[in-house]
C-alpha cells in the first residue's frame, strides 16, 4: 500500500453539514464512477478512487479512468486542475485508505452478489458512522443490505447520479427502513449547494422514480412502434416537441444511453417488480433489439444502433433501422402536418401517428400516475425527477394538466387502460393549481399543498407569479426581488440585446438609485444572453442605416458605463451562454456570482467584428490587475488579443476564471437554483460604504506592441491557422488593444479606448467580408472562414 493512502486512523466521521465533508472515496473506477469522482473532485472535495487491481501497476484501472476523463468531450472535469484532486488506488492493497474518508461511493457492476462482497470490506475498514451509499440504478435497498450487520443498514442509502453527473442535475436519494435519516439531509444538502443537483427523495421500489416511468416509456414506444408500423423517425418526431421531450425522442436516447442496455434493465425490472405491474406485461424481450446487440449495433459507442452512418464509399450517409425486417436505409426527415404540433392535436388526431401517440403517452402517463405514493409521497417530485432524468420539459402530471385530467381519463377508457386513482381523484381539477403566488400540488390525500423548495432557492418564475415588475418593455423587465434588491432581466429570444434591453436598462439604473440598494443581473432562462441581435444588425447594414447602427453603439457603451458607474453595487449573475455583448455586461459589473457552467466569451471576431461596448478595455484591465501577468507593456494586451481573437469561449466557470472574464473575488454557484440567492446576498454584501470604481488609465503598447501582434498573426497564416479575413480583423483588434495612434509614452483613458473601439467595429462592418461572416452564422449557425 502506498504511504500516501494509508489509514488506519479510524475517527468518527466528519460529515454533519455541507461543509463536512474532508474525503470521499468512490469505488468503482467504469464511466460512472470515474465521473462521480470528477465531479465531487469538481466541488473542491478530495477524492479516493479505487477499483479492482490488475497487471503490474495495480492501481491502472483507476489510473487510466483519470487520464481518460481529461481527454473526454463533453469534459467531466470543470477544470482540468481538479483531476490533482483525485487519488488512484485499488480494493486490494489501498482499502484501508477508506478509513480516512467521510463518504464511500460504491459504483460497481449491478450485480448484488458482488455489491454485498464490497460492502462487507468496507465494514471492516470505515469510519464509525460513515455514510455508505449505493449508485445503483435498479437494484432496490433491501436486496443490497439483505444478510449485512445492523450497523451498515444504519449508515447504508442509495445516491442514483445520473450520466454524465456533471451535467445532468438529477440525484434520486433512497433511504431505507433502518437508514439514520441524518445522512439523507446532510448528504443531500452536500449534494445540492455542493454539486449543484436537484435532490428528489424517491422510494424503495425498482428503477426509484425516473428510470421506472422513463424505461416503461421507452419499452411501450419501441413495442408500438413495431406494432403498428411507425417507422424510427416517425416516432422521434411524434415523441418528441410535441409532448416537450427533446428531438432525440425515443429511438435517438436509446442510442445515446445504448440498446444493449435494454435487455438488462427489463430483466432486473421483471426480477424484482410485484406480479401484475403493467411494466411486465411490456418488457418482454424483443427479436430486433436482440440481433441489433449481435450485430454490434449498441448504439452511438458501438457501429450506430436505431440511426447510424454509413460511410461506405468515403461518403457520410445517416440511416436508420427497418423496424420490421431490421434493414438499414438512408434515414428520411419526417415532419408532423401542422394540424397536429402539440401534444392536444397529437392526442385528438384521427391518423395513425395521433393513434401511436394516444397508446405511448396514455400507457406513459397513465403509469406515472398510478405509481404515486409508492415511488413518490408528492407529484411533483416526479414531475422533477422526469424533467432532470430525462431532460422532459414539463414531468408527467404538468403533461396531463395540459390535456385535461377529465379529457385524459375519457381517453384512458377508450384505449382500455386503467384510469390511475390519482386522475379519478383529481377530476375535472388540476394536479397544480397558482394560490396567492405560490403553487400548490395535488395530493394523495384529496388536498393541495405547496410545493416546497429548499431553503436558498430564489427564482424569479416564482417572484413573477406574485405580482408586476417594476419596468418592463417587450425586451426586458426589472423585479423587485426583496431586501432593497432589484433584478434586471433580459426577455428576448435568446436574451439578445436590442435597443429595447439597452433602453430599459438605462431606465432601471436611474430607478434603481432612488428606490433600492443594489441590482442583479439575472435569467431563469437557460442562457444569460447570446450577445447583439445579428440579424437586426445585418438588416440594418443591408437598408445603409449606418447612423442607427452607429447610435447603437453609442448607446450600448454609455449604458454599460453608466452600470459600471453607478452608486450602487451590481451583480452579475450569469449561467449558461454570456456571449459577445452578454459578455461585456459582466464584465462591467462590481461582481460576478456565476453559476458553475457558464460559457462565456467575446466572440465578436467569429463575426468579423470586435467587441464595441468597452469589452476590449475591461480585459486589459483585467489582465492588467492580475498579479500573475508579467509587468511591461505587451503582456496584458497580449493576454487579451489571445482570447478575444480567437473567439475563445469558457467550458465552465473555472475556465472564465482562467480567461480573466472572472477575478478572484468573483464567486461561483454550483446549483442553478441557488445563483439569484447567492448573487443578491453578494449584492447586499457590497451596500454598506459603496463607492463605485474610479476611472482607469492605460499604459499601452503602442506601434511596436502592434507591429509584434501583426507578426504573430501573419505567422499563424502561413501555417494555415488564420485564414486571410483573420487578418483584418485581428489587425482591428491590435490597434486597440495597443493604443491606435498613441504610444507608450502616453497615458490613454477610456474614452479613448472607446472611441478606438467605435472607429474599429464600424470600420469592419463596412467591409464585405464581414458580413459574409454574419451571413453565413445566421444561416447555419458556425464561424465563415474566410
Amino acid at each position: 500500500m502506498s504511504q500516501t493512502l494509508k489509514s488506519t486512523d479510524r475517527p468518527e466521521a466528519t460529515l454533519g453539514d455541507a461543509s463536512g465533508l474532508s474525503r470521499v472515496c468512490v469505488v468503482g473506477a467504469g464511466v460512472m464512477g470515474a465521473s462521480i469522482a470528477a465531479h465531487i473532485a469538481n466541488a473542491g472535495v478530495p477524492v479516493l478512487l479505487l477499483d479492482r487491481a490488475v497487471g503490474d501497476d495495480r492501481s491502472s484501472l483507476a489510473k487510466g479512468a483519470i487520464a481518460k476523463m481529461l481527454k473526454t468531450e463533453p469534459a467531466p472535469f470543470m477544470d482540468p486542475a481538479a483531476a490533482k484532486l483525485i487519488q488512484p488506488g485499488n480494493v486490494e492493497d489501498d482499502i484501508e485508505a477508506v478509513a480516512s474518508c467521510d463518504w464511500i461511493v460504491e459504483a460497481i457492476i449491478e450485480r448484488a452478489d458482488l455489491k454485498q462482497d464490497l460492502y462487507r470490506k468496507l465494514e471492516a475498514v470505515r469510519k464509525p458512522g460513515a455514510p455508505v451509499s449505493s449508485n445503483t440504478s435498479t437494484i432496490p435497498l433491501k436486496d443490497l443490505t439483505e444478510g449485512l450487520p445492523d450497523s451498515f443498514k444504519r449508515d447504508f442509502l442509495i445516491t442514483h447520479f445520473f450520466n454524465p453527473p456533471r451535467y445532468m442535475r438529477l440525484l434520486e436519494i433512497v433511504g431505507g427502513e433502518a437508514t439514520n435519516p441524518d445522512h439523507i439531509e446532510n448528504l443531500g444538502d452536500f449534494c445540492d449547494r455542493q454539486l449543484g443537483k436537484t435532490v428528489v427523495k424517491a422510494k424503495d421500489t425498482p428503477g426509484f422514480i425516473a428510470n421506472r416511468i422513463g424505461t416503461f416509456w421507452m419499452l411501450v414506444a419501441v413495442r408500438a412502434a413495431i406494432e403498428m408500423g411507425v417507422s424510427v423517425e416517425q416516432v422521434d418526431a411524434i415523441i418528441g416537441r410535441p409532448f416537450g421531450i427533446p428531438k432525440t425522442g425515443v429511438f435517438g436516447l436509446i442510442d445515446l444511453v445504448g440498446v444493449d442496455l435494454m435487455p438488462h434493465i427489463n430483466a432486473s425490472m421483471k426480477a424484482t417488480l410485484p406480479a401484475g405491474d403493467r411494466y411486465i406485461s411490456k418488457a418482454d424481450d424483443l427479436p430486433l433489439i436482440a440481433k441489433m446487440i449481435a450485430d454490434g449495433y449498441t448504439g452511438r459507442k458501438g457501429k450506430g444502433g436505431f440511426y447510424r452512418i454509413n460511410r461506405e464509399g468515403g461518403g457520410k450517409t445517416k440511416e436508420s433501422i427497418n423496424l420490421k425486417t431490421g434493414e438499414y436505409a438512408r434515414s428520411e426527415r419526417f415532419s408532423l402536418p401542422p394540424s397536429a404540433k402539440t401534444a392536444a392535436d397529437l392526442l385528438t388526431s384521427p391518423d395513425k401517428f395521433g393513434a401511436y401517440a394516444r397508446v405511448v403517452m396514455g400507457e406513459t402517463l397513465a403509469y406515472a400516475a398510478s405509481l404515486v405514493p409508492e415511488i413518490s409521497d408528492d407529484i411533483a417530485g416526479v414531475d422533477a425527477a422526469m424533467t432532470l432524468g430525462f431532460n422532459w420539459k414539463v414531468g408527467p402530471f404538468a403533461l396531463i394538466d395540459q390535456i385535461g385530467p377529465a379529457k385524459f381519463a375519457a381517453l384512458l377508457k377508450q384505449l382500455d387502460i386503467p384510469v390511475p386513482a390519482l386522475v379519478e381523484a383529481v377530476g375535472s381539477g388540476k394536479f397544480y393549481e397558482e394560490r396567492d403566488g405560490v403553487t400548490q400540488a395535488f395530493g394523495v390525500d384529496g388536498a393541495y399543498h405547496p410545493v416546497e423548495k429548499p431553503e436558498g432557492v430564489l427564482l424569479l418564475s416564482d417572484i413573477r407569479k406574485k405580482g408586476k415588475a417594476v419596468l418592463s418593455n417587450k425586451s426586458a423587465s426589472l423585479w423587485d426581488i426583496g431586501d432593497g434588491v432589484a433584478c434586471f432581466e433580459i426577455t428576448t429570444k435568446m436574451n439578445t440585446f436590442d435597443d429595447g434591453v439597452l433602453g430599459l436598462l438605462e431606465k432601471s439604473i436611474d430607478h434603481v438609485k432612488t428606490n433600492f440598494k443594489a441590482m442583479v443581473l439575472y435569467t431563469d432562462a437557460s442562457n444569460f444572453s447570446a450577445g447583439a441581435n445579428l440579424g437586426l444588425a445585418l438588416f440594418a447594414v443591408n437598408m445603409a442605416a449606418w447612423g442607427e447602427i452607429q447610435k447603437l453603439i453609442d448607446k450600448g457603451q454609455s449604458t454599460l458605463k453608466a452600470l459600471k458607474y453607478a452608486p450602487f453595487p451590481v451583480v452579475a449573475a450569469p449561467a449558461g451562454l454570456a456571449l459577445g455583448g452578454g459578455c461585456e455586461i459582466i464584465l462591467h459589473c462590481d461582481a460576478i456570482q456565476a453559476h458553475a457552467e457558464l460559457y462565456t466569451g467575446l466572440v465578436e471576431c467569429g463575426v468579423g467584428l470586435i467587441p464595441g461596448w468597452g469589452g476590449c478595455g475591461e480585459m486589459l484591465l483585467r489582465n492588467q490587475a492580475d498579479p500573475k501577468t508579467p509587468r511591461g507593456p505587451m503582456p496584458a494586451p497580449r493576454g487579451a488579443f489571445e482570447m478575444i481573437a480567437v473567439a475563445r469561449v469558457s467550458k465552465s466557470a473555472a475556465e472564465a476564471r482562467r480567461m480573466h472574464i472572472l477575478r478572484k473575488a468573483d464567486g461561483v454557484t454550483m446549483n442553478r437554483d441557488r445563483v439569484l440567492a447567492d448573487a443578491k446576498a453578494r449584492a447586499l454584501s457590497l451596500v454598506d460604504g459603496y463607492v463605485a470604481p474610479e476611472k482607469p488609465e492605460f499604459r499601452v503598447a503602442g506601434a511596436a506592441g502592434r507591429t509584434a501582434f501583426d507578426m504573430a498573426v501573419a505567422g499563424m497564416a502561413s501555417q494555415g491557422v488564420a485564414t486571410p479575413y483573420d487578418i483584418t480583423v485581428a489587425g482591428e483588434l491590435a490597434n486597440i488593444l495597443t493604443g491606435g495612434e498613441h504610444d507608450t509614452t502616453e497615458i490613454v483613458t477610456e474614452e479613448q479606448m472607446l472611441e478606438l473601439e467605435r472607429k474599429g467595429f464600424m470600420s469592419l462592418l463596412h467591409n464585405t467580408g464581414t458580413l459574409d461572416r454574419i451571413e453565413h452564422m445566421l444561416e447555419t449557425g458556425k464561424p465563415l472562414r474566410n
